[in-house]
């Protein structure tokens, strides 16, 4: 670590970080007190995809900035250089207007996404999502007299953490206690094999899981339902990717009932699983497409919700209306820093074929993953797609059943002590916080996996013998 990073006195800064902060995600009780083990974790620098804490440890980071961020790695100096020179320029205005970094990435960006034409600038992927329901609601009371307003979404799939977001949540741990939710959003099961609801596997479990999206709209009313907001494969719910046969009898659903098909893909988008975005795997034409965490890898923020046409074209209809257009705002998503660190971050993904890597490591690491399982028979299942992967424990393979959250999470700890960050589902579904993440930068080596593994192999060991 590159003493010269920080010119404050480190322990004036975690003092400061332990008064002051807000941390995401942290019971702060923890770090009361004067122990040093206490003390708030502070990263100070990354390079590549090692992160460096106050304390000059060193630690692979297989999670790409903790929640699926950073995909081109640490110390990108032509993303920074290319933010800073665009705030020099104009680092702001409002969205009523354009900017050139807007328009240029907003090419770029829909020559990747072959159907889709529009893109909306906003800051986070959960306002991102909010957007696309914004949208389905007006279409509803434009079109259908208010009543197609109804938005279904998926058990164990997650879209966000504002109230609305929230509601379409299948992450009922991130939930509880911040009811009561907006009406208007329905709940279908899960497409995850491996806890199959059905007696079936492959193609036919895919179709029944579909099917079950169907008997939902059929109990709720076809009339009522405005859009399927799914996951293509699902994150923090465990790492889920669709069995066969599912994604295209999904699609025949949505085209049947006339309900629009919303693809989050905060997480799996701008290469994560060796596609773009991860709904290109299945031949999925999506009608929103909502974007965030690695369009810009963690270098700007950043967070697009992009359209087909035909949904845009129902905005601007009938100007003799004035309330017809979208009547929306996203402040930050007038920011120039985010579409100009965008241009750069898409850049470097062609220009160093890590959409190629993130399959041929992504391969690798899956096989690797494997071979532990085979090792280990508290692993129950790998599964994954490109350098997207999870492992879920189970306290017998027969029976599946899940580990003690505490136990996934001390593997995950055992990891974090011998200098490698993953991740794990944790305080999310209730029984179900038993697997293990894995989210490294699409630069990743097999140099860089196989310390992962290593590392998950020790701590498999520690942890249960």
């Amino acid at each position: 670590m590159d003493g010269k990073v920080l010119n404050n006195d480190i322990s004036q800064v975690v003092e400061a970080d332990r008064a002051h902060v807000w941390h995401h995600l942290i019971q702060h009780a923890s770090w009361t007190g004067t122990d040093p083990k206490a003390d708030p974790r502070i990263i100070v620098e990354g390079r590549g995809m090692r992160v460096w804490d106050q304390k000059g440890k060193e630690h692979l980071d297989a999670v790409s900035g903790g929640v699926w961020t950073v995909n081109v790695g640490y110390g990108r100096e032509r993303i920074a250089n290319a933010v800073r020179d665009q705030l020099i320029q104009l680092p702001y205005f409002a969205g009523s207007a354009g900017s050139i970094p807007g328009a240029m990435f907003s090419e770029r960006l829909i020559s990747k996404m072959p159907g889709m034409s529009r893109v909306y600038f906003t800051n986070s992927g959960s306002e991102a999502n909010e957007k696309a329901f914004k949208m389905v609601r007006q279409i509803s009371h434009k079109r259908y007299g208010g009543k197609k307003y109804k938005i279904l979404y998926r058990d164990r799939d997650y879209h966000g953490s504002t109230l609305a977001t929230m509601s379409a949540g299948g992450q009922d741990e991130r939930n509880m206690q911040y009811g009561p939710f907006a009406p208007g959003f329905v709940r279908v099961p899960h497409c995850m094999e491996y806890r199959a609801q059905w007696d079936l596997s492959g193609e036919e479990y895919g179709v029944a899981a579909a099917n079950a999206i169907e008997e939902v709209i059929l109990a709720e009313g076809p009339e009522t339902i405005g859009a399927l907001c799914l996951e293509p494969v699902t994150a923090g719910g465990g790492v889920i990717t669709p069995p066969e046969g599912y994604w295209p009898r999904v699609q025949e659903i949505c085209r049947k009932y006339d309900i629009l098909l919303h693809i989050d893909e905060v997480v799996c988008g701008l290469g994560r699983t060796g596609t773009w975005f991860g709904y290109q795997h299945y031949g999925i034409e999506p009608d929103f497409v909502t974007m965030a965490k690695g369009v810009a890898s963690g270098y700007a923020a950043i967070a697009c919700c992009v359209t087909k046409e035909r949904v845009f074209d129902l905005f601007k209809d009938d100007v003799s209306d004035p309330l017809n257009y979208f009547r929306d705002i996203s402040t930050f998503g007038g920011c120039t820093a985010g579409p100009a660190a965008a241009l750069e971050n898409m850049a470097i993904i062609e220009e160093e074929g890590l959409l190629d890597n993130t399959i041929a490591m992504g391969e690798y690491m899956l096989d690797q993953l494997n071979a532990l399982k085979d090792k280990h028979a508290v692993i129950g299942d790998v599964r994954g797609k490109g350098l997207f992967l999870g492992a879920e424990l189970v306290t017998d393979r027969i029976s599946k059943e899940p580990v003690d959250e505490k136990l996934a999470s001390a593997v995950a700890g055992d990891c974090n002590a011998q200098g490698v960050i993953i991740g794990v589902t944790n305080r999310s579904i209730p029984g179900f916080n038993n697997t293990l993440c894995y989210s490294p930068a699409l630069i990743a080596t097999k140099d860089d996996i196989n310390e992962i593994i290593t590392a998950t192999d020790k701590a498999l060991t520690k942890v249960f013998g």
